[in-house]
């Protein structure tokens, strides 16, 4: 479990493929005061965990969903990560709950400068995920724990601090870039569990009933 709030950036030291999975090497720091062999790792919001440990980077395998689902296949040496530990008992949670799980990948849209160092960055999210997303809910775009300030279409805008901008990999992105997205785990839960509600066909609520209640 992971909050979104990154600890720092780390670079790309080498990613090689392995039969249908590769191995992802990363250069870091902060992380791996603590980190050893079988810990956990997020990198850009991707939970993993690291099969080797050196004095300045990590190593951890990507399976074959992993390398689907994520931008992590793409990623090339030289490139920043964001990077962030697991949320540890009696810590503070800073941002929202992230699992470290995405959902899929959007689209790099925009970042445009607001002034006074803030952003507005916008990205298109996959139609199937729109349904998780709300106005002022919790999201995370490459492991960052982001709050949703607009929702038009499938076009997700939210904002960036000046600290998340210095701190994190977004200023590197470029037009078309994918990113990773983690929906509220909340949203999946409660929908999962109205799907599998019985009830009888009468009581059931419904576009059509809430016309004639006069809503």
């Amino acid at each position: 479990m992971f909050t979104g709030i990154i600890e720092e950036t780390g670079t790309v030291a080498a990613l090689d493929a392995q039969g249908v999975g590769a191995r992802l090497q990363v250069g870091a720091g902060k992380v791996l005061s603590d980190l050893a062999i079988g810990g956990s790792v997020a990198v850009n919001g991707v939970c993993l965990t690291a099969v080797e440990v050196a004095e300045r980077s990590f190593s951890a395998d990507l399976s074959p969903e992993t390398l689907e689902r994520t931008n992590l296949g793409n990623l090339q040496p030289g490139w920043r990560v964001n990077l962030e530990r697991p949320l540890a008992t009696g810590d503070r949670l800073s941002g929202h709950f992230v699992q470290g799980h995405v959902d899929g990948t959007g689209e790099f849209l925009s970042l445009e400068e607001l002034g006074d160092g803030n952003w507005r960055l916008r990205v298109r999210a996959p139609r199937e995920l729109l349904r998780y997303f709300v106005f002022k809910g919790s999201i995370a775009i490459d492991g960052i724990s982001l709050t949703i300030a607009s929702l038009e279409d499938d076009v997700v805008g939210v904002a960036i601090v000046p600290h998340t901008y210095q701190e994190t990999s977004l200023a590197n992105l470029g037009a078309g870039a994918r990113v990773n997205l983690e929906c509220d785990v909340i949203a999946k839960h409660v929908e999962r569990l109205l799907q599998n509600l019985e009830l009888p066909a009468e009581s059931r609520l419904s576009v059509e009933k809430l016309r004639e209640e006069g809503f």
